[in-house]
């Protein structure tokens, strides 16, 4: 198994603010979200790669006990959210969200213990990654042109 770790960097904008309340109401922020966030994807080989989108379906999925659920919050179709559980399910040795078909009860999903220690340790990986940058990311919001004003 081959496991790099490509990295990209986003720059993401505020938002356009109109509101005088909600001006004031960011002011009284104690500290400003940074600009510049990591995204931690690995891949596993040309097809299984493992990332921020998967992650957060199994947050959901924990949140909400259901795929399609899960899928609506991320607005994506149930088959997508039901393909990409299949996807997380077939990359490991062990399954990663168990599923109930419906029926009277209704269906339903969960992770599995090894699905939360997998989304522990993810989130675990993208905090390892932000503090070992933050210097290099800090330089690098310093040098950037301005944001485009329009």
């Amino acid at each position: 198994m081959l496991v790099h770790l490509p990295l990209a960097c986003t720059v993401a904008r505020r938002p356009r603010i109109h509101d005088a309340d909600q001006i004031a109401t960011d002011a009284m922020t104690d500290a400003p979200q940074p600009s510049l966030k990591p995204i931690l994807r690995i891949s596993f080989s040309e097809h299984d790669r493992l990332g921020r989108g998967k992650m957060e379906l199994l947050e959901h999925i924990q949140e909400t006990g259901s795929i399609s659920a899960a899928g609506r919050a991320m607005d994506m179709s149930y088959r997508r959210a039901w393909l990409l559980v299949s996807e997380l399910n077939h990359m490991f040795r062990e399954t990663v969200v168990e599923s109930q078909r419906g029926g009277q009860k209704g269906g339903g999903a969960a992770l599995t213990p090894f699905g939360e220690e997998l989304l522990r340790r993810f989130r675990g990986m993208e905090t390892t990654l932000r503090a070992a940058i933050a210097d290099d990311l800090n330089w690098l919001e310093a040098n950037r042109s301005p944001a485009d004003p329009s």
